[in-house]
């Protein structure tokens, strides 16, 4: 049976625990150092590509990294993000897609390093259709690979160098005519 007085020391426990749960909770959330991410734009924003019969563009050139808020504690070593565009403007050859690299050059024209831990910049690019770009097609894919601390934190990048790997085959097509009847 419930009481005045144990329904009074049951609301006042309910009401205690809520309140400790509430102090819990903006603990928790002052505990959790807040992250900013930067973005950083490179200039030019775009670039032609062009290798052989493949042509286009690697657009929307941008770096982030996230750095902890006022301890300055890199949370997400920066990234390169763009977007690459690829069209076969060959009338007789298709290509078969396999992958890219990026690498980041200094004002001599040497290649900057990436923290021991981040040397991979490759990426792998998407097939059209089965597995190949045919002529007069187009592809288009986003990039996220690492990019050089010490490039941001010097400003000495001056060029990028997109480097493509895909197999060229022949393209033929051909109409065969044959003669028939109608047989009666």
């Amino acid at each position: 049976m419930l009481t005045r007085r144990n329904a009074w020391i049951l609301g006042l426990g309910t009401a205690l625990a809520a309140a400790l749960a509430a102090c819990g909770q903006k603990a928790d959330q002052s505990a959790t150092p807040q992250v900013n991410e930067k973005t950083f734009s490179l200039t030019p924003a775009s670039a032609d590509v062009k290798a052989s019969f493949l042509t286009g563009k690697l657009q929307d050139l941008k770096v982030t990294d996230r750095v902890e808020q006022g301890s300055g504690k890199v949370v997400d070593p920066p990234r390169l993000h763009a977007t690459l565009k690829l069209k076969n403007t060959s009338t007789d050859q298709t290509a078969r897609l396999i992958s890219g690299k990026i690498e980041y050059m200094d004002a001599d024209g040497k290649p900057i390093s990436l923290a021991e831990a981040r040397r991979d910049t490759s990426f792998t690019l998407p097939s059209y259709q089965s597995d190949r770009l045919d002529p007069g097609k187009d592809v288009s894919q986003d990039i996220e690979v690492p990019f050089p601390s010490a490039a941001l934190k010097e400003k000495k990048l001056r060029d990028i160098r997109l480097e493509l790997t895909y197999i060229p085959m022949p393209y033929k097509e051909e109409t065969v005519q044959m003669h028939v009847s109608l047989g009666g």
